[in-house]
This record gives structure tokens, sequence and C-alpha cells, in this order.
């Protein structure tokens, strides 16, 4: 009999192959025999886990693709003072980073936002809670911010991290599609001096 650590480890082999095969061939191609094959479990282990491909694909939204992007956009920036210059340094540390695979594969939220939001509504209602967990984030980031002065105070800050994050996703989409890094250098450039336009004076407000 399985000790709970065997179970637990190979329900997380089984997400990060599943992870891996859907961000490469999207979730309706993606082959249970190839998940199985790259982790080497049987399709009773599988089934043990999670009762249909489904099951699998939503754990993997909720469990793998979530706390990457919270590691990614969220976590970074959670005790910024200054979340323009946070974001600014952050964006330029992923383009740092960004390898081949990235620009070829794509963001693996946005590829699965774009397949499957409209045809399935778990995956839509899925995929949303971490869109909506990443701009609320952010709206307190934005909103310390105008209060410490680093911030406008002119702009709406619910439109402008929508805005902002829209960008980013479209920015990765754009250079996927492209297949070329320098799509995205020449989008996140743009974006770059969209942020420096947002800077407050560095001079919280006065109360009357």
């Amino acid at each position: 009999m399985l000790s709970k650590r065997d179970c637990e480890k190979t329900r997380s082999e089984l997400l990060a192959a599943a992870s891996q095969e859907i961000h490469v061939n999207g979730f309706q191609a993606a082959s249970l025999s190839q998940i199985l094959a790259n982790c080497k479990v049987t399709k009773g282990a599988l089934y043990h886990h999670f009762p249909n491909k489904k099951a699998l694909g939503l754990a993997v939204i909720d469990e793998i693709i979530g706390l990457e992007m919270d590691a990614m956009w969220i976590k970074p920036l959670e005790m910024s003072v200054d979340p323009i210059e946070g974001l600014i340094g952050l964006m330029k540390k992923i383009q740092e980073e960004v390898d081949d695979v990235f620009i070829i594969l794509g963001c693996p939220m946005n590829n699965l936002a774009q397949e499957m939001s409209p045809i399935d509504e778990d995956f839509r209602t899925s995929i949303n809670v971490i869109y909506k967990r990443w701009h609320d984030a952010w709206v307190k980031l934005f909103l310390r911010g105008q209060e410490n002065g680093t911030v406008r105070q002119d702009i709406d800050i619910e439109y402008t991290v929508t805005f902002i994050i829209a960008s980013l996703e479209g920015c990765i989409g754009m250079a996927k599609n492209a297949q070329s890094i320098s799509v995205l250098e020449k989008c996140s450039a743009g974006l770059l001096q969209y942020l420096e336009s947002l800077k407050g004076s560095s001079e919280a407000p006065v109360s009357a």
C-alpha cells in the first residue's frame, strides 16, 4: 500500500507532467498517454487522483499556473514602497530571463484563456480567479503608491491596472505569434514608457 507521501509525490508528478503537456499542445490536444509516460505512472494512478482529464486540467490551473503567476507578478511586489519602480524593475528582470521556449509557447494562462474560456465555464471561472487575484493585488499596490506619492493622484487605479495587465499579456501573445523576442522587447519598451508617465511627485498628499 502506498504511503501518503508516495501518493502526494505521484499527484505532484502528474500535475507537473500535465502542465508541461498542456503548455506545449493546449488542453484539448493534450495526451493523457503522454502525460503518463512522462511521469511513469499507470492510468489507474491517474484516475485515483483525478476522475477525468478535465479535473486534471482544472487542478493544473489552480495548483500550478496560479501559483506560478503569483510567484511571477504578485509576490515580488508585495512589499514594494514604490509600485512603479518595483514593476519596472520586475519587468526588466523577467525580460532578461525570457528564453526561446517562453517565446515559442507563450503564457500558459493566457493560452488556456484563449482556448478554453469560450467553450468551458469551469475553465473560464478558474482562470478568472487568477486574473482577479493578480488585478486586486496590484490595485492595492497602486493605491499604496498614491498614498505615499509615488503614483499620480489623477489616475483611475482600477482602469490603469486592468490596462497594464492586458498589455503585458498582449505583449507576450504578440511575441508568441511572431516567434520573436524583439517583438516582446518593443512592446515592453512602450509599456515601460507608459509606467514612467504614472509616477507621482513622491510626496504624499496632505490631508485637509
